[in-house]
């Protein structure tokens, strides 16, 4: 599980964050309750992150809409410096 933390106990315990998340442990961090920040273990470039593993991390709410499935298994190359907004156009097909 993540665990999340504001931004106040962030600068609080900031080292020992730091080194829990370089241990492998993932943190969102919120202000004023809404995920703004993540603090986590490099990744390899190039690492494919699925939306599962988005949701996982906290970082994704799965859409509420009931009519149509999820898509599993699609995964986006997020972390490569792209943009997010051309991505999503090329999953979509648009």
């Amino acid at each position: 599980m993540t665990e999340r933390t504001g931004i106040r106990e962030l600068r609080s315990q900031l080292t020992s964050l730091v080194r829990r998340a370089g241990a492998g442990e993932r943190i969102v961090v919120t202000i004023g309750g809404r995920a703004v920040a993540q603090l986590g273990p490099v990744e390899p470039p190039g690492s494919p992150v699925t939306i599962d593993d988005l949701v996982a991390r906290g970082l994704l709410e799965p859409a509420r809409r009931g009519d149509r499935p999820a898509e599993p298994g699609i995964r986006i190359d997020a972390w490569t410096g792209g943009r997010l907004d051309r991505a999503l156009r090329e999953v979509r097909g648009s």
